[in-house]
């Protein structure tokens, strides 16, 4: 007879997994946890763009996997899942090594969707890891260097121009970084930086249909106002990309834009492996992601967890979180979201809700360790952070304030700065100290509305970062 194993694996690093595994590792979980990822560095992919523009360094923004989870007990194995056997509860890698497990977490992300556009695959340049970051500066260095030694103002011109394809939050904050720094790139080598062209091309209004639509009039704004006015192609649809230009669609002729550099931001696919699964129809959603219970249980196989952009997790319109506490009572574990919320809709793909779905996921297996009832996860929206440009962000809080320029930067950093897995040595004995002192009597309304968003946030640590930032601005006005 096979003893019984008890270990829970974790596939995927990315916010979900990686969370699910920390907070197991606070939760003192009695059993052992295995985290696989193909990468051997987390990528905090909303902070990307300030590893891309220099504003931050590899090591605040790709941490490796081995030192977050240093003393933590979590095991952590780099390695690519080939095949996951739901049945007798094996993941094998491609490697030949496999792994039983008690329970399972599926944390796989997506991957980039090309939608089948000629040639996109092969000559646009995709944005989602620090590998894409680097390619695509090479790219951009190579182009500038090769434009600055050209004669001909077109091929000049041509070769200056970067197309950004994808009109969502990423395309967005992607074009609107490019636009203030490759200016400066130019600039530095001698170019002539207002040659510099930037096009975000979109097949209907930037961000529409997103979480962040709210800030459309905003973003449409900054990108004007950026070292180079971001120029919008909207209405435009991509039918093919060559080496050199794009082909697209508007108003039923097709047109061409030649550009050195196009860069792929539009859309996901779901993981091959989670369409694998042998999981019905009627436990996914139209994309093949993986329909959960409001426990993030998957309904056929309960031992198995989900989270990310692998799950589509339904909650209540109005929502709001809870904390994760142990209840002695057994709970009556519903499979359907829909019967558990009312008027349900699925939750965005973005990294406040992977991080909260990783605190749920890692309490309902401690739970199930320790035979206590499992408690449905409540994910928090609290609003939504856009970077527009460098040392520019919007922030939109509880739909109530929204922040713009410097002070919406601030919030958007030190939002993500207090997510970061690492730990950060912040100011927190002197806040209220640089608030009171130091806010309060030198800039009493340019900034007190950012304080007052920190404290909506609800985060020391923001409003150290940004107390901070304050403090290091008046002493450069001062001196």
């Amino acid at each position: 007879m096979t003893n019984p194993i008890y270990q829970t694996v974790i596939l995927g690093g990315g916010f979900t997994g990686l969370f699910t595994a920390l907070h197991l590792s606070h939760q003192h979980y009695p059993r052992s946890v295995i985290l696989i990822d193909r990468n051997d560095r987390f990528c905090f992919k909303p902070l990307l763009y300030e590893y891309f523009s220099g504003e931050m360094d590899a090591e605040q923004v790709t941490p490796r996997y081995e030192e977050l989870l240093e003393h933590s007990g979590v095991i952590f194995v780099q390695g690519s899942v080939q095949s996951i056997d739901l049945q007798q509860r094996q993941v094998q890698l491609v490697g030949g090594d496999s792994y039983g497990y008690s329970n399972l977490v599926l944390a796989l992300g997506s991957v980039t969707g090309y939608f089948g556009v000629e040639g996109a695959q092969e000559n646009a340049l995709p944005f989602r890891t620090q590998e894409d970051a680097i390619a695509i500066d090479r790219h951009l260095r190579d182009c500038l260097q090769r434009a600055r030694e050209l004669q001909d103002p077109e091929q000049r011109r041509n070769l200056l121009t970067i197309a950004v394809v994808g009109g969502g939050p990423s395309g967005v904050e992607m074009a609107a970084t490019l636009a203030d720094f490759i200016p400066q790139w130019y600039g530095a080598i001698g170019g002539n930086s207002q040659e510099v062209r930037v096009v975000l091309v979109n097949h209907g209004e930037i961000l529409e249909g997103d979480v962040n639509s709210q800030l459309r009039v905003t973003a449409e704004q900054a990108l004007k106002e950026r070292s180079i006015p971001v120029e919008l192609l909207i209405g435009a649809k991509v039918t093919a990309i060559h080496p050199d230009r794009l082909e697209y669609q508007l108003h039923e002729q097709t047109e061409t834009l030649a550009a050195g550099t196009i860069i792929w931001t539009t859309g996901t696919n779901t993981h091959p492996l989670i369409k694998s699964l042998p999981i019905p129809d009627e436990h996914r959603d139209k994309h093949g992601r993986l329909s959960v219970t409001p426990t993030l249980q998957l309904p056929d196989f309960p031992e198995v967890f989900a989270g990310g952009d692998c799950a589509m997790d339904l909650q209540p319109e109005s929502g709001t979180g809870d904390e994760y506490e142990t209840s002695e009572v057994n709970s009556d574990q519903s499979t359907s979201a829909e019967k558990h919320h009312s008027n349900p809709t699925p939750l965005p793909p973005t990294a406040q809700v992977a991080y909260q779905q990783g605190a749920a996921i890692a309490h309902n297996l401690r739970a199930l360790a320790l035979g206590y009832a499992l408690k449905p996860a409540r994910v928090n929206l609290r609003g939504t952070l856009l970077k527009l440009g460098l040392n520019n962000s919007a922030a939109n809080i509880f739909d109530t304030i929204e922040l713009t320029g410097e002070a919406g930067h601030l919030i958007r950093q030190g939002t993500y700065l207090e997510l970061l897995p690492t730990p950060i040595h912040n100011f927190k004995a002197t806040t209220e100290w640089l608030k009171d002192e130091i806010f309060e009597h030198y800039h009493p309304d340019g900034f007190k509305q950012a304080m007052k968003v920190a404290g909506v946030v609800g985060s020391v640590l923001v409003g150290a970062v940004i107390a901070r930032r304050i403090a290091k601005s008046l002493a450069d006005d001062r001196s």
